[in-house]
């Protein structure tokens, strides 16, 4: 038996696992599921539930069968459920941080349903006694998150679906009231515990994007948008990775840092074009200066300002003088 548990460990295509322990739930419910409706539950074809069946059943000895009657299949040993054997390590090491990471999502509507899905995947391994490796050695911190209206979930996701329109008030950073906003919704964004649209503002004929959180009284358009070839927010970003935000303007960036700042800096890829040198001819220890290109002016401002006296901006200009403005500000009120 250890010996099919290994030819099935090198088998199993790494992609079809979640897709397993779902038919694996289903069967196992009861409730005599068939091909279409696995292949909708999963969203995939049919041919590749029939395959995933024929692979649980000749790799995997699951005792599957079809009933006639009911229409779909069955166990024929009503206590089976798959087993975690040929699960590796890897695999264990994956669906421990998924469930970690979906954590971050509490506060959306999408939450529920992400655990759902793990949860049906991860019952039969839980069984084999992995549940502790699972859930409590694998942990990602929790984060201050923005609430999420369902509703306002909802209409997004049937805008971006079935590419309409969305109608709503919304309060922007600099606006003293809320303001009736269209917009095209292109993508959603989920940066630090917030989600973000990204779209064409009608109001603006540009590119925008919007909080959810901050979102009221919205409602789905009749109106239908054609999404263009480029409509992807990455591609907007500048080749940089602080986070959501996009400017008008992309912008070489030259930042010194020293101490603390060091590690921090350049233990991370900021951009794709990111280059670290040294200050002082070859010794980092005095400092290194990141440079790479950008549209991301505020972002990189915050993560200026956030390294405090360990980070001095070189370029571009506009960088500095905010940097500067900012210090100016907070000197002011530390004296009051």
């Amino acid at each position: 038996m250890k010996t099919e548990k290994r030819q099935s460990r090198l088998n199993l295509p790494k992609t079809a696992l979640p897709r397993i322990y779902r038919i694996d739930a289903e069967i196992a419910s009861g409730k005599f599921p068939n091909s279409d409706g696995l292949a909708r539950m999963c969203e995939t074809s049919v041919s590749t539930i029939s395959r995933d069946i024929e692979f649980m059943r000749s790799q995997l000895f699951a005792p599957i069968e079809y009933d006639p009657l009911n229409r779909g299949y069955y166990y024929t040993q009503k206590t089976y459920r798959m087993p975690a054997g040929f699960t590796s390590a890897e695999d264990l090491l994956a669906l421990g941080m998924a469930k970690s990471i979906v954590s971050l999502y509490m506060e959306t509507p999408l939450y529920d349903a992400s655990v759902n899905l793990l949860e049906s995947i991860i019952a039969p391994i839980a069984s084999d006694g992995n549940r502790d490796w699972l859930e409590n050695r694998i942990v990602v911190p929790k984060i201050a998150s923005a609430k999420v209206n369902p509703d306002t979930w909802k209409i997004v996701v049937a805008g971006l679906k079935d590419n309409r329109v969305i109608n709503f008030e919304y309060l922007g950073t600099w606006d003293d009231d809320y303001r009736v906003r269209q917009v095209c919704p292109y993508q959603l964004l989920f940066d630090s515990g917030v989600w973000y649209v990204y779209g064409l503002s009608q109001e603006r004929k540009a590119t925008r994007i919007f909080s959810l959180s901050r979102m009221k009284n919205i409602s789905l358009c009749k109106e239908h948008f054609k999404l263009p070839s480029k409509f992807k927010y990455s591609e907007s970003a500048g080749d940089s990775y602080f986070g959501v935000f996009v400017g008008e303007e992309k912008m070489q960036f030259s930042i010194n840092c020293y101490e603390d700042a060091v590690i921090y800096a350049s233990e991370r890829q900021w951009a794709a074009d990111q280059k670290i040198t040294p200050i002082y001819e070859d010794n980092t220890d005095d400092g290194i200066t990141i440079e790479f290109t950008s549209t991301q002016l505020n972002k990189v401002l915050k993560w200026v300002l956030s390294c405090g006296c360990c980070a001095v901006p070189q370029k571009p200009q506009k960088l500095v003088d905010q940097w500067k403005l900012h210090i100016k500000e907070m000197k002011k009120q530390a004296i009051k």
